[in-house]
């Protein structure tokens, strides 16, 4: 079996959405300094909807994807629906990552839920901060000799 889905090889090798959008509405940022793994997401927002999304990731094949797809689940989408984005729905969209990199999804997760926050903040728009939970400290599972 390989070890990573053709989505996910797709979604690296062909990202969608990749790019900076100058006058966001929104802007998130979540990233392990352990494992250097850093990504960036850019919203525009019309009327309560994502109407363009935009990543800058540094980091590994994985990351990438992550990035990408969990762009691509948003773009268009209600701000309450990329509030429900999950580490595991863009898991299972990616059809799968291997445990050492379930991480980078966790990030990708982070990143969107911190641009909406920020464009909450921005705008004045009263949340429920249970909403927006602080990003893991955890430790980078490919930062160790064994990964």
């Amino acid at each position: 079996m390989a070890l990573y889905s053709e989505v996910v090889m797709d979604h690296f090798r062909n990202p969608r959405n990749v790019g900076v959008i100058e006058d966001a509405d929104g802007i998130g940022e979540a990233g392990n300094p352990i494992c250097g793994d850093i990504m960036k997401i850019y919203l525009k927002i019309d009327d309560g909807i994502v109407t363009d999304v935009k990543f800058e990731t540094f980091g590994c094949g994985s990351a990438i994807a992550s990035s990408s797809m969990a762009t691509e689940m948003i773009k268009g989408k209600p701000l309450a629906d990329a509030l429900q984005l999950t580490n595991k729905g863009v898991t299972e969209a990616l059809e799968g990552l291997p445990a050492h990199k379930l991480h980078c999804s966790v990030l990708a997760e982070e990143a969107i839920k911190m641009a909406v926050k920020d464009y909450y903040d921005k705008n004045g728009i009263p949340y429920d901060k249970s909403d927006f939970p602080e990003p893991e400290e955890a430790s980078c599972p490919h930062s160790s000799p064994n990964a």
